[in-house]
Formats: structure tokens, sequence, C-alpha cells
């Protein structure tokens, strides 16, 4: 059966596109889509690079003399006869400071339209000249999906003396852990797996994970997290919960038979410190998904057009690995316009806003904000997102609920403590202030000069929290201007699961712990 990229592969050439630009780190895999191709259309394959020069596909010497360097190769190109496909390998390396190269490319791409040869530029990112840009056709071959990596572990399990214990499901699911690598990286990982313990199975999955995380960090922007938290991890939060609850199945396939289109995406907007990132983690620890992080800050390069393209390959990656959590931490410093930078800032942001819009991928993004000034408005707009979360100060309950968490973390049990007066003595404070005020309770009880290492008790929590400066006091007017955000009703609060706040009476937290007590 012929595959998407054969398919558009074969109507290039049918359609006698002379220069076809093929961006991708799977070099091998692109040929071999080209082999089958030219196979199909009876047409030759030849291949050029800088180290065995103009070959025929297969191995065999080419009849034309071997072209040495890029001129000559173009100039041999030119003169041979017959349908043929000429891969140029790493090419792009030939054009850089080189107007003569590129000019005779240009040249060659528009006498070439009355013939029926086409020129294929293989290169591992996208680095285009200027002059090439309207003459050129964007080839992206996409990661493997998972009929191809699964005929790859396939291939790779036929070996004599391999030994797999695998249920028809744990080996969907281990295919599904190599999503995004290319062929070469899950052949790689496939083939660790297999030696590591001398049998593939079940624990293999996690290694995968593990390699592939390694990988996808390396690629720049986007670092892959094997999601732990649970809700439990999270205290409070609870229209949040309720929201996410409703939609554990929304990637099943029973969902979609239903008609239920999966779930766009949330904002999580509020107060530094209220627990967006460990939501971000616990939504995908939820679902049982895949968790991105993008890191928008990688993608802004240097050239000309770099920035975008970046963008479109992490974004093109994301959708490789889907169903998943992409996290966008601190989006308005990521993609707030910038004045001093081209316009860059601008296109960046318009690539992805363009991408949510668009997106037919289960791809799910949780974008975290704190700053809500420096958001661009059309990011905001309904479409983009499901819903729009405000993460408040916490509640009486919800941080008692916290304290509850962070004791349980560090293997106290939080019946052993007055929760009920933790909770009014950290009035005002935030998850992460009380997350830090239990570690330096435990700090000073553990460094106790008359009882060395002895257990922490309340009075220690309320020292630590007496000591600690809230943001609701030291950043007051941010916080209020924060705040103020929610009382307008242009947002849900994630906290109370009966009250939207738009067209409803807002119920008041205290801000200041001082003036309130």
């Amino acid at each position: 059966m012929e595959s998407s990229a054969e398919h558009d592969l074969g109507l290039c050439l049918r359609s006698r596109v002379t220069l076809l630009v093929a961006v991708s780190v799977d070099e091998d895999r692109v040929l071999s889509l080209l082999r089958t191709v030219c196979k199909r259309l009876n047409y030759s394959l030849f291949t050029w690079d800088h180290a065995d020069f103009l070959q025929q596909a297969g191995g065999k010497p080419s009849a034309p003399p071997p072209a040495k360097d890029a001129l000559s190769a173009l100039e041999m190109i030119d003169k041979m006869a017959g349908p043929a496909v000429f891969v140029l390998r790493d090419f792009h390396q030939c054009w850089e400071n080189q107007p003569r190269v590129v000019r005779k490319l240009r040249n060659l791409a528009e006498r070439l339209k009355y013939t029926k040869k086409t020129i294929v530029v293989t290169m591992p990112c996208m680095k285009l000249p200027e002059e090439l840009k309207d003459a050129a056709v964007i080839f992206d071959l996409a990661p493997p999906d998972t009929a191809q990596l699964d005929d790859l572990l396939s291939g790779l399990l036929s070996g004599p003396g391999v030994k797999i214990h695998l249920s028809a499901d744990a080996r969907k699911r281990l295919i599904r852990s190599a999503l995004g690598l290319s062929t070469n990286q899950a052949q790689r990982v496939f083939a660790k797996a297999i030696v590591s313990e001398g049998v593939l199975d079940e624990r293999d999955i996690d290694l995968i994970a593990l390699e592939k995380k390694q990988i996808i960090r390396e690629s720049g922007a986007l670092e892959f997290f094997i999601p732990r938290e649970t809700v439990t991890d999270v205290g409070g939060l609870g229209a949040l919960k309720d929201w996410l609850h409703l939609r554990e199945r929304a990637f099943s396939e029973e969902a979609e038979a239903y008609g239920l289109p999966p779930p766009k995406g949330i904002a999580l907007i509020g107060i530094p410190g209220s627990g967006k990132s460990l939501s971000a983690r616990m939504i995908a620890g939820l679902w049982r998904l895949p968790l991105l992080r993008l890191d928008v800050g990688a993608l802004f390069g240097q050239f000309v057009g770099q920035s975008e393209e970046n963008t479109r390959r992490a974004l093109r990656l994301a959708e490789t690995v889907s169903p998943c959590v992409l996290w966008i931490d601190e989006i308005e410093k990521a993609l707030s316009v910038g004045q001093g930078d081209g316009g860059t800032s601008m296109r960046v942001l318009a690539t992805v806003l363009s991408w949510m819009q668009e997106k037919r991928k289960p791809v799910f993004i949780v974008a975290t904000a704190n700053r809500i000034e420096l958001i661009p408005p059309e990011l905001l707009r309904r479409g983009r997102f499901d819903e729009i979360f405000f993460l408040d100060l916490p509640t009486a309950e919800e941080r008692r609920a916290i304290f509850e968490v962070h004791l349980r973390k560090r293997g106290r049990k939080p019946g052993a403590f007055d929760l009920d007066a933790l909770s009014a003595a950290s009035d005002g404070y935030v998850g992460a202030e009380i997350e830090q005020a239990v570690i330096d309770a435990m700090y000073v009880a553990f460094n106790d000069r008359s009882q060395p290492g002895r257990e922490i008790v309340n009075p220690d929590i309320r020292s630590a929290l007496s000591r600690l400066v809230p943001l609701s006091r030291s950043q007051r007017e941010v916080i209020n201007a924060l705040r103020q955000w929610l009382v307008e009703g242009r947002a849900q609060s994630a906290s109370a699961p009966d009250v939207r706040v738009s067209g409803t009476p807002f119920v008041r937290i205290p801000i200041d712990p001082v003036q309130e007590s």
C-alpha cells in the first residue's frame, strides 16, 4: 500500500518539480522512499555527496565522470538524459557563501522544467537561500508512524535468539512510546531494549521512554517528561480537577466514536507559586499521556527564517508524539511581541497561533502565565483554548490540603499535625511558599542542638511561616492587579467548582494577611 510520503513524492515527480528540498535527519528513509517511487515510475536514481561524489543508487558507479565539486555535479546533471532523480546530500553546505553555486542551481532548476529530471537536496534543517525559495518545493518528512515503527521492531525481533514477552496491548504501548523518534533513533532504542535484559517485555517501555527523553532534549526546543504527578499531589483547585476528570477519556476510541472532538487546551493564569507548572504535569499523569515542554526561548535562531522553521519543527514533533500534552511555560515571556527583533517574535507568534487554530492532531496545550499584561490578546481568543483558568491565593481548605500533600510527600503523617491551625497561620501564602515553610521547618528540627534529628511539630512550621514574606505582601500591587483580572470575570476560577466568576458575585479572599488578621 502506498504511503502518504510516497504519494507526495510521486506527485512531485509526475508534475515535474525540478527542485525538491527534503528536510529530515532521516536521510536513509528519504532515499528508501525515492527508490520505491523511482522504481514505480521507471526513473533512474543517482546520489551525490562530498565524499563519494556522483553514483547510481545501489552502489553502481555512474556512467558519467564522478563530478568532484558542486558546480561539476550540477553541470553533469544538466548533460544527462532520461527520466532521473538526483539526490544531493548535504548540498546546503555547498551554497553557503557560494553565490555561483546558488545561481547555477537556480538556472538549472529553470531549464529542467522541460525534462523529466528532478534534483532533491537533503538536509537535516531548513537553510534555504532567499534566491531559491521560489524555485524549491519543501518536503518535510515526518518521523515514522506506529505502523512503520511496528515494521522496524518486527525486523529486529526476527533475528536469531531474540526473546519477546509482550501482550498485544503492551506492544502497542511500547510502539507508541517511540513515536517522535527518527528511524535510526528508534532502531537504536529498540535494539538497546532487546539486549539490556536479553528479552523484550513491558519493563522496556520505561527504558524506551527514558532514551526518548534524552533524544528529544537534544533536539533543542522540546523536553520530554515521564509524568509522575497525580491528582493527589495537587492540593485544592477543585474546579480545574473536575474539568479534567470530565475529559479523562477524551482521547479514547470510544470518545471518537461518540463524536466528541479532543480538547484543544487550557490556559492557566495566576499568581506565581500557585501550582500552574505542577498542574501541567498532573494533567499528563491523570490522562496517562506523554508530556512535552516547549522551551520557546530555544526556538529563536540567528538566521532569517530559522526561528519560524524551529517552531514548525517542534510543533510537528509534538503532533507525531500525539496524543500528548504540550506544556508552554510562562508563555507571556516567550511570545510577547518584541520591538527590536526585526519582527521575529511576531512571526513566531503567528506560527504558533495558526497551528493552535488549525491543528488536527490530538495535542492538548497547557499554557501557563504569570503576567497577564504581556499576553498578546489574540492568544487568549476563544477557539484557541477550551477554557482559561485563574489560580488565585489558596483558600483555607486548599491550604489545609496543600499542607497534607507536602507533609505526606516527606514521609510525615498529616494527622499528627493541627492542619487547621497551620491553614489559618498561612493565610495569604501560595502553595510554593507553604512547601518551603515545611522544608525550612524540617531543617530546623533536623539541626536542633538540644535534640538533633527530632520530629517536626506545628510550632516549627508556624515559625517558618512567620519568617517567610509571602508574595501577597511583598508584591501586593502586582497580586491585586492579577486578582482584578478574575474579579472582572475574564476567567474561570480554578478553585471553586460551582462558581463561574463571569456574571456572579466574586467571593473575596484576603489579600494582605497582616491587614486581614
